[in-house]
């Protein structure tokens, strides 16, 4: 029976080790701990380095470092402890080279006794890295009515608001309308931001009310401040005190930047005329072009398949065809969007991406909505847009579509067709809702007589329009057949108000929202998150034909939810190109 060895006793087997160890810890003024030699173990071979020094926070340190990130672990080198007067941080001590200067190893020694800071990613919200004196930003008042929470999106610089701002926002308080109440919410947030500050003319921090992203101050006017205007500039206006107290602050903040932040195009050009910085409120923009809003498709290359012949696979199921791809274009591909390939005698591809795992995408075969079998009640499409909005339209798994296009394109066509088919036809849903917002192009024609559904008449004009186009599809029942037909359909149509839709909740309804372009983010917010269990919305509007005053394209709410919907598993969205109204139509929005 063989013998077990004796437990292992001794921290270091070889006495070379020892003895340097041993003479290390001497040198460093520290006691060593007692040390025991197993002479059961073989010997290593002798060091051929000589020890260093180590200092008593490297001694006091464990031997190893877990990586910040929480990958992997990396071995901390011990060097000769820093000279007096240079504060060394934790983890690795600094090491001296000729000549005085200082080395550090994987650690950041300041000249002072204060902490090093935190490297910041340039870039991240979160942690911004400064670099230059910030800016002071001065508020218009319109700023403030436009989107109350604007004091914190100004990230790391600080804000000013004169006095005069102050006044004019005490006179928009009152009233039921959007201003009045932006003006109230801005009210209550300088009442929070001044409850939690102490010293009011140092300024009080931004982030004091848990808005970690702003990480400025909220400077107000505690005194007095006057800057010369021309003459031609009456001295009792309000927008001409605020360029007064920018003029003021210029002068005195110099060198640093003054930059004044109105949505007022008149009071940026007077300011500009001045020699003062100003700047347009971009943060309600979506997109500053309107030409990079999604498109919804994605045109492959030329040598799709070329590239893609010893990589793809293909399966069958059901009537659809599933591809695999791979390679550079899964980077730019989102779920829901649209592919198409269309080559000269090559047999042509449209599909649609179902999944993005990694660096490979499935694409799905589209359902053919041109061809006259597959027609929507009685409706076939036109041309390839078309085709894809229908493959978004009849989809149940899809709950929301955005559809943009110039006037005559089908967008209210295709949504009816699709909506009846589904309520009458496949059950799907119970009933069509539609609304759309009531914004005249021209002068107003005063009150309308009636119920909420005999008001919203004359602003649903297109559904009238539509119905009739819809009605003469159905050429096989007789004029009695096609009248109760027509009943039956006006008796699932709903027509709602915008103005009556908070707190409702929609079961199982097909939601259509007509010109969304003349809808704001907030409005379009307070429509979709009325959808309940089982409700499709649809959003149609010609970003082209925006009647809303101060909406822009990229301000709008259709291009809000077009950006922040997209990749979204269950949402989709396409831009329809060719105008199928009539060629003269067609020709009008080319050329006027």
């Amino acid at each position: 029976m063989q013998q077990e060895p004796p437990p292992h006793k001794s921290r270091l087997a070889c006495p070379a080790a020892f003895l340097l160890a041993r003479a290390t810890f001497s040198q460093g003024g520290i006691t060593p701990p007692p040390f025991t030699f197993a002479p059961t173990m073989p010997l290593p071979p002798a060091p051929t380095q000589r020890a260093t020094l180590v200092s008593r926070q490297a001694y006091s340190q464990p031997a190893h470092s877990e990586s910040p990130r929480g990958g992997a672990v990396e071995q901390v080198r011990t060097e000769p402890a820093p000279a007096a007067g240079l504060t060394e941080s934790s983890g690795p001590v600094a090491r001296r080279k000729t000549g005085g200067e200082v080395i550090s190893i994987n650690a950041r020694v300041e000249p002072s006794g204060k902490p090093p800071r935190p490297a910041t990613k340039t870039g991240s919200r979160k942690a911004r890295k400064v670099e230059g004196p910030t800016k002071l930003f001065v508020l218009d008042t319109n700023v403030l009515l436009h989107d109350p929470m604007c004091l914190f999106r100004f990230e790391e610089h600080d804000i000013f608001l004169p006095m005069i701002v102050l006044e004019e926002l005490d006179g928009h308080k009152k009233g039921m309308t959007e201003v009045a109440r932006n003006a109230r919410q801005t009210s209550r947030t300088l009442d929070a931001l001044a409850a939690e500050g102490s010293d009011i003319a140092k300024g009080l921090m931004l982030a004091s009310t848990g808005h970690t992203e702003a990480g400025g101050r909220l400077l107000f006017q505690t005194r007095p401040l006057s800057g010369e205007l021309p003459m031609a500039l009456p001295q009792g206006k309000a927008d001409n005190q605020i360029l007064g107290v920018v003029e003021a602050l210029r002068k005195e903040m110099a060198p640093r930047e003054v930059v004044l932040v109105s949505k007022d195009i008149n009071m940026r050009v007077k300011a500009r005329a001045m020699g003062l910085s100003t700047e347009d409120y971009r943060n309600d923009k979506t997109l500053e072009d309107g030409d990079l809003l999604y498109s919804g498709a994605l045109a492959l290359p030329g040598d799709f398949w070329t590239r893609q012949s010893k990589t793809v696979e293909s399966w069958q199921q059901g009537s659809h065809t599933y591809y695999r791809i791979s390679g550079p274009i899964v980077e730019s591909l989102l779920i829901n969007q649209f592919t198409y390939f269309e080559a000269a005698g090559e047999p042509p591809l449209y599909a649609r991406v179902t999944e993005i795992r990694g660096k490979t995408a499935v694409l799905k075969t589209l359902k053919d909505y041109t061809h006259l079998k597959n027609a929507v009640w009685g409706v076939t499409m036109r041309n390839r847009e078309q085709n894809f909005a229908m493959n978004l339209l009849m989809d149940p798994e899809v709950d929301f579509v955005t559809l943009t296009g110039t006037a005559g394109t089908g967008k209210t066509l295709m949504a009816l067709a699709a909506g009846l088919t589904q309520v009458l036809d496949d059950r799907r849903y119970t009933e069509i809702i539609m609304t759309r917002a009531t914004v005249s192009v021209g002068e107003d024609i005063g009150f309308l007589p009636g119920t909420e559904e005999e008001k919203m008449g004359p602003w649903m004009g297109a559904l009238d329009d539509n119905l009739e186009v819809l009605a003469k599809n159905d050429t096989g029942a007789g004029e009695w057949g096609r009248a109760a037909t027509n009943e039956l359909i006006r008796s699932r149509i709903k027509v709602k108000s915008l103005n009556f839709m908070r707190g409702r909740t929609f079961l199982n309804k097909y939601l259509i929202i007509d010109e969304a372009q003349n809808l704001t983010p907030k409005q379009m917010k307070t429509l979709i998150t009325r959808a309940g269990p089982g409700t499709k919305i649809v959003c149609m509007g010609n970003l082209a034909q925006i009647d809303t005053p101060y909406l822009t394209e990229g301000s709008s709410g259709l291009t809000y939810a077009v950006d922040r919907f997209k990749g979204w598993p269950h949402g989709g969205h396409i831009t329809l190109a060719r105008g199928e109204r009539s060629r003269l139509a067609d020709f009008a929005s080319e050329v006027l």
